[in-house]
């Protein structure tokens, strides 16, 4: 039997697991492991500026392609609690990461070791293991278990606590040998199958709600092909945008309290049957839930049993992976269909197509200041439906949903449960790495950039070229809006003369400066016909040189971006699009 250090047995396993890229940072506790991965030599490593951007690259790298799974290293100590952000936003999404931490020699943990802290313990509500590795012998079956674990069932994050001790031993293993795991998920069954049909059969305007599960699943071609056969519109959530194009006669919108479209909401208002598929029902999805079921009869498929119920009872609940739902849907449809007993549904999809024809906001602003929504039509302008949009939270994120287009899965990454301000760019950087040839176009407001801009570094140094739109209105814009519930306008503001930039006129930091300072090319624009120019000259310069390339538009330092308390009481600050004009690049024009 091989004999080799612990650690060795380690990267020999992620190997084998499929791993060839992670994202951290060395510290005296890890060390033997990135020994380890070097004397392996098979692992690519990106070297983050901050922990918490290590596994929020790790987030962006499984998110951008099917069986991915980003891997962030750490020191003991903070580098761990560091982490902590980046296992929840990947919890709360059902993101597998692995996060992998070193630690002080098990002999010292209860003595208050230098960095020694009990991150298993912090971690465990996060991750769907949190351990710390006692005994050498442990690790094979430690890591095998952590990958099993991320794909079974919901995906999601594990942590795994290396001893200093522990990493250095020597142990028995044998890597031509190991196999991972047999991955488990729940299947539905053909009975279940054909009570949804019949429920389906018995409606009159159904909708599928398309959630973030079919987009892990790698589901989303069944989805369509389920839709087309069955003629019922698709509703995706956020965290599903891209499981049907943007453009396909049966996407209905979005709906939710703000990222959404009007039509999106009018047709969920307007439906009496609702098969949500991989989804939450999140709250900004739903808003109250007595607008949101009213004389609706809802089918729940998840592939976690404590998820249907846990936000409402449904009428039927499907525990089942997304992928194998689909295809058993798709079987029963199919035979249905070959015996005439579907129910052709063409007038409700006209009806869905009308609503989004015509229930349009307007984009179309000359403003100088910079209207934000003209930001988003130049966006569409400039990029096309390979795009990968990444983004988190904000005003800016909330406009991205109402008027961006998206047209594949995994071509809008976002945070959507935990919304950690800071994490588009490391994420961004991730899914950069995933897909380095590919277009992405990550998009924050200022406060969001500010938070982990160091990170653009890692982008220059590793040439990882991304776009990065950065709009501006010196104000921590989504918080300043939900302040005026409260009649107040108060510690929101990051507006300032500065002294080394007085070309701002007051809007504070010089982000085209910082920028460069960390390795990559930007721009700055004040006028709106500026923003398509600076769009395509950033591309050009993505390419050029290989770094990340930001595009800072100055805005008007108040907006108001369409939300509500209700699906059915969004509020709209702007005047709607009454001329093809006004929405220029709407998915389906005004006459």
């Amino acid at each position: 039997m091989p004999h080799m250090r612990a650690v060795d047995a380690a990267v020999a396993i992620l190997e084998k697991e499929g791993v060839d890229t992670a994202f951290g940072l060395p510290g005296a506790a890890i060390n033997p492991f990135y020994s380890a991965m070097r004397a392996h030599g098979g692992i690519r490593h990106i070297l983050a500026r901050h922990v918490e951007g290590a596994a929020h690259m790790a987030e962006g790298y499984t998110r951008a392609g099917a069986g991915n799974i980003g891997v962030c290293i750490g020191t003991s100590g903070p580098a761990g609690t560091d982490m902590i952000t980046g296992l929840y936003s990947a919890s709360a999404d059902s993101i597998p990461i692995l996060c992998i931490t070193g630690q002080a020699p098990v002999a010292r943990l209860h003595k208050e070791d230098f960095q020694a802290v009990d991150i298993a313990a912090i971690a465990a509500p996060v991750t769907k293991m949190a351990m710390t590795v006692l005994e050498p012998a442990q690790i094979p079956g430690a890591f095998q278990q952590a990958f099993h674990l991320m794909r079974s069932g919901r995906p999601g994050p594990v942590l795994l606590d290396l001893p200093f001790d522990v990493q250095m031993a020597e142990i028995e293993f044998d890597p031509d040998t190991y196999e991972p795991l047999p991955v488990y998920k729940p299947a539905a069954t053909r009975a279940q199958a054909a009570q949804v049909l019949d429920l389906l059969a018995a409606s009159d305007r159904p909708l599928i709600v398309a959630g973030g599960g079919i987009i892990n699943a790698d589901a989303s071609a069944l989805l369509v092909e389920f839709a087309e056969l069955t003629g019922v519109p698709v509703i995706p959530t956020l965290m599903g945008w891209g499981t049907i194009p943007d453009d396909h006669p049966l996407m209905a919108g979005m709906v939710g309290l703000q990222t959404s479209q009007r039509y999106g909401n009018a047709t969920l208002l307007a439906s009496d049957f609702v098969l949500g598929i991989g989804n939450r029902w999140a709250n900004r999805h739903t808003g109250g839930l007595d607008v949101y079921r009213g004389g609706r009869t809802f089918v729940h498929v998840d592939i976690e049993p404590t998820q249907i119920g846990r936000v409402f009872a449904p009428d039927y609940g499907i525990a089942s992976d997304a992928k194998a739902a689909l295809e058993v849907f798709l079987e029963v449809a199919r035979e249905r269909q070959t015996a005439g007993r579907l129910p052709n549904r063409e007038e409700w999809a006209r009806e869905c197509q009308e609503r989004k024809r015509t229930m349009l906001r307007r984009t179309h602003f000359d403003d100088v200041p910079v209207k934000p929504q003209r930001v988003y039509e130049e966006m569409n302008k400039a990029f096309g439906p390979q795009t990968r949009y990444v983004s988190t939270i904000g005003l800016s994120q909330i406009a991205a949903g109402q008027f961006l287009h998206v047209y594949r899965p995994r071509h809008w990454i976002n945070a959507g449960q935990a919304g950690p301000l800071g994490w588009t760019i490391p994420a961004a950087i991730g899914v950069t790495a995933a897909d380095p040839q590919g277009s992405v176009v990550a998009l924050t407001g200022d406060y969001d950039f500010q938070f982990m801009m160091e990170e653009l570094a890692v982008g220059a140094q590793f040439q990882l070229p991304f776009i990065h739109v950065l709009v501006n209105n010196a104000y921590l814009g989504l918080i300043r809006q939900s302040q005026r519930g409260f009649d107040m306008d108060y510690c929101v503001q990051l507006s300032f003369d500065n002294i080394n930039s007085p070309e701002l006129n007051g809007y504070g930091v010089d982000h085209v400066k910082v920028a460069e300072a960390l390795g990559c090319k930007a721009l700055r624009v004040f006028e709106p016909d500026d923003i398509l120019p600076a769009l395509q000259e950033a591309q050009k310069m993505a390419t050029e040189h290989r770094v990340p390339v930001v595009v800072e538009i100055i805005l008007e330092r108040v907006t108001n971006i369409s939300m509500g308390t209700e699906i059915d009481n969004v509020v709209e600050f702007e005047e709607l699009a009454i001329s093809p004009d006004d929405a220029p690049t709407a998915i389906a024009l005004l006459d």
